[in-house]
């Protein structure tokens, strides 16, 4: 078994990152496999090297080790995406030859209608309805000379189905979701054609993250198909919601990330044993080192539904 924690230094790592980890973590661990560190720095602007440290301190703080990553290396190297460019390059290359991406000449206002169209995967947006899929060559030349293209996978009519170990059987329909874009305009690679990339290249086996990406996974399973490269297992764990009812982010504050109740004089024992319960591992919170937690750990034990919590529980255990 490998496995993967992959967080993009955007921010600081907060509660629900860490359950993820934790899980993703247990998972490897339980079953005497390599757990791989990779940052996700695909979008540079965004990211931060003061937030990498925070997250890696963050990380061993809560006990979490890893066997590879940009800090210890490994075989499989090197760990940033920021600096994986050629791999990817390859991949779209594979892609382009084997006709299996097309230009996309559509301005971001044209996009912008598409807010009224039918959503194909419900967390990723309206499905591309293929304007500029059947452009000719001589009409996609013409449009080039005003406007630099992101370049769309053309999904296949055919359906994707895949066994998630948490969520169950996940069943898509022929084009779920509509064409998707691998290379924007700007020339950033896309996350979906990066990850699957990367993984395929890092063997990846098992690939635990969050369920907010389980929409994302039948286009990976696309790519992995066009790209003919072997398939991961995967399971998608639930989020973390706050009182407001809205997903975590930096909207609720500095109260939800590690560093901030790391500051707080919450010991990193008490927050696992808290994201264990609300994994569903535990049947109370606890506190309990993350060794410890391998006892408890089955991944049929972590729970299918999306975690809220209330105020009551935030102001007894945060």
């Amino acid at each position: 078994m490998r496995g993967r924690f992959a967080p993009t230094p955007s921010g600081d790592l907060h509660i629900g990152n860490a359950l993820t980890a934790m899980l993703a973590w247990l998972q490897v661990r339980k079953n005497g496999g390599t757990f791989v560190l990779r940052i996700e720095d695909l979008d540079r602007p965004r990211c931060r090297p003061t937030f990498y440290r925070r997250i890696c301190e963050d990380l061993r703080w809560l006990g979490l080790d890893w066997d590879e990553g940009p800090d210890v290396g490994g075989g499989y190297g090197p760990y940033e995406q920021g600096k994986r460019g050629q791999l990817y390059e390859a991949a779209f290359a594979r892609l382009e030859k084997a006709g299996r991406l097309y230009p996309c000449f559509c301005s971001r206002k044209e996009l912008r209608t598409l807010a009224s169209a039918p959503h194909g995967l419900s967390s990723l947006g309206p499905a591309y309805p293929g304007l500029c899929r059947g452009l000719s060559a001589k009409e996609r030349e013409a449009r080039a000379k005003g406007k630099r293209p992101s370049h769309r996978f053309a999904v296949p009519d055919e359906p994707v189905a895949f066994d998630d170990a948490v969520m169950g059987r996940q069943t898509y329909s022929p084009g779920s979701g509509g064409d998707f874009v691998v290379k924007r305009a700007d020339g950033i690679m896309s996350y979906q054609l990066a990850v699957v990339v990367d993984d395929a290249e890092m063997d990846i086996t098992h690939v635990l993250r969050g369920a907010d990406l389980l929409d994302s996974t039948v286009r990976q399973i696309l790519l992995y198909r066009a790209l003919r490269l072997p398939v991961p297992k995967f399971a998608h764990v639930p989020l973390i919601y706050g009182p407001d009812g809205q997903r975590l982010s930096k909207r609720h504050g500095e109260w939800i990330t590690v560093s901030r109740l790391r500051e707080n004089g919450v010991s990193a024992q008490r927050l696992m044993g808290i994201l264990a319960f609300l994994a569903g591992l535990l049947e109370q919170p606890e506190s309990l080192a993350l060794e410890e937690l391998l006892s408890h750990f089955t991944v049929e034990t972590i729970r299918e539904d999306d975690i809220h919590l209330d105020e009551p529980f935030v102001s007894k255990w945060f």
